[in-house]
């Protein structure tokens, strides 16, 4: 069977045949406003403006439609109010530029407030140019992608807010503005955003000082450097409670790219030296997102070719899918937590997300794209109000199906104890790299063969000790070890059936026991798994 990447070329190239010309060089709207101020400069005392997100998406036949989907382009194509950015009075003391952003398909830059504050300006529309082979970007195919963002909902941040305070997660609060086609303040982004609407957020210390969640916190992480932190620093962990709540509240939404990027986190330093991180989503794009309505998107979005381009229904559909972008993280941030876990959290939602604050929600859009989606969208959450504990339970299946659990930079000791009808994991600390004088156990949790399939434990760094005691009776769960880098020892104890265990050249290991059945020559680097990528990053705030 082809990769998924070769497989969803085939299908957009049979859509590519069918709706030939569709290439265009000037394919963005000149200009958000819309009538005669389109083309008619902008007055200085000017407030706002009636503008449109990307009316470009909306000029395209039914038979194209057919092929590609209706996706959200009337709502692209709809008029709103929009007011006019002030640098001067956008913000307390106003805004200055900061810094350009790096994100592949958003224009986006860093404003910087009163003391050092920093918001975020984000433009609507994308331009996912940078996603494609340059060989391809001079083609037709370039028009094709940017067309498939009319499958992003562009209002739906709005409308987060309202519902996050209401389920307990912290969050940003976006503001939807025009940049003057004149704008000169944003330095060397000012031409990238003129005649665009854009979000602006606030971030940081101006979130933490409006969310008694994060009251106390010493420092913000930026998303992949907190991986960093927790490789390097085993009294450093995540709150894995509150990312459970965050990441229930991305599956009602039908947010489905929340990879580690997308995650800011709260650091709040506690007794005995552990340091504690709280999530915050960031970047809510891809809520509501619609994707499946056209002969093509819905092909490419079948499990086995590109599942994780999740349609938003009334139902969940297929939950692995909607939370394939997130695996990683989500194997760090849920790995401690129980099926029932999952159920009261689930539960605890329901009761927090009533019908009323869903309406008001939905109200924040623009009242021409209520009039097209408010309701629908509505109706929406609240069926999938009803089915979240299914949803939470399904979520949960999907991580205890093959759990990763990943150590650290430091010595670990793993103790495995296998049963035919269990295996329970302990995670210890070498005592000299905590602020205690004896191991710490900072990770135990019992796996059981009807949820999982397969278990593997990650040493990555340090001289690690894996102690595998194993029952003679019955089948054990498939156990998969990896020392990574470092000396690492095995110890094992009983039988050896369905063990594996793949040592870096450096393991200490006897000549007798190498040639036991379950010793297999691999090399393994922290790199291979994901972590090498995190511990380069340097996101932090400060």
């Amino acid at each position: 069977m082809p990769p998924p990447s070769r497989r969803l070329l085939a299908v957009v190239g049979l859509g590519l045949v069918a709706t030939t010309g569709c290439a265009r060089r000037n394919f963005f709207q000149p200009d958000a406003r819309i009538g005669l101020g389109s083309t008619a400069v902008l007055p200085a005392s000017a407030d706002s403006v009636q503008a449109t997100a990307g009316r470009q998406y909306n000029r395209h036949s039914r038979f194209y439609c057919f092929f590609w989907g209706r996706h959200y382009r009337r709502v692209w194509a709809a008029p709103a109010t929009v007011p006019v950015l002030r640098l001067a009075s956008a913000a307390p003391g106003g805004l200055k530029f900061g810094k350009a952003g790096g994100g592949f398909q958003t224009t986006s830059a860093t404003l910087v407030g009163r003391q050092e504050r920093e918001y975020a300006l984000r433009s609507l529309d994308k331009d996912p140019q940078k996603t494609l082979p340059k060989v391809l970007r001079p083609t037709f195919v370039l028009s094709v992608v940017r067309d498939a963002t009319s499958a992003a909902m562009p209002y739906g941040a709005l409308t987060v807010p309202p519902l996050a305070q209401a389920a307990g997660v912290p969050h940003t609060r976006p503001r939807l503005v025009y940049v003057r086609p004149d704008e000169t303040g944003l330095g060397s982004m000012s031409e990238r955003f003129r005649g665009k609407l854009a979000l602006l957020e606030e971030k940081y210390e101006e979130l933490a000082s409006a969310t008694p969640d994060l009251a106390g916190t010493t420092n913000f992480v930026g998303g992949e450097n907190v991986l960093k932190k927790l490789y390097f620093n085993p009294a450093h962990y995540i709150d894995q409670p509150a990312f459970l709540r965050a990441r229930l509240l991305d599956i009602w939404l039908g947010d489905w790219d929340r990879h580690e990027r997308q995650w800011d986190w709260a650091e709040f330093r506690e007794a005995g030296g552990r340091v504690r991180y709280r999530s915050i989503p960031k970047d809510r794009d891809q809520v509501y997102f619609r994707f499946d309505d056209g002969l093509v998107p819905w092909l490419a979005s079948r499990r086995f070719i590109a599942p994780q381009f999740h349609t938003f229904h009334e139902h969940y559909g297929y939950i692995p899918g909607l939370v394939y972008q997130a695996e990683f993280i989500d194997q760090h941030g849920l790995a401690q937590l129980r099926r029932a876990d999952f159920q009261r959290m689930a539960a605890d939602l329901q009761k927090r997300l009533p019908d009323s604050v869903i309406e008001r929600a939905m109200h924040r859009l623009p009242p021409a794209v209520f009039a097209l989606e408010g309701q629908r969208l509505g109706n929406h959450l609240k069926a999938r109000r009803q089915t979240l504990p299914q949803a939470a339970d399904a979520f949960y299946l999907k991580l205890a199906r093959e759990p990763n659990l990943g150590g650290t930079a430091q010595a670990d000791r793993y103790v495995v104890h296998r049963y035919p009808d269990s295996t329970t994991v302990q995670i210890f600390t070498a005592a000299h790299h905590l602020p205690t004088t004896a191991d710490t156990l900072h990770f135990q949790r019992t796996y059981f063969p009807n949820e999982t399939h397969q278990l593997t434990l990650d040493g990555l760094g340090g001289d690690d000790v894996f102690e595998v005691h194993t029952s003679s009776a019955g089948r054990p769960l498939p156990l998969r070890l990896y020392g990574g880098e470092g000396r690492n020892q095995l110890l094992p104890e009983g039988g050896a059936g369905r063990l594996r265990f793949y040592p870096q050249e450096s393991s200490n290991f006897s000549a007798a026991e190498r040639g036991q059945p379950y010793l297999s020559r691999r090399r393994h680097t922290p790199t291979e798994r994901g972590i090498g990528k995190s511990a380069d990053s340097t996101d932090d705030k400060n």
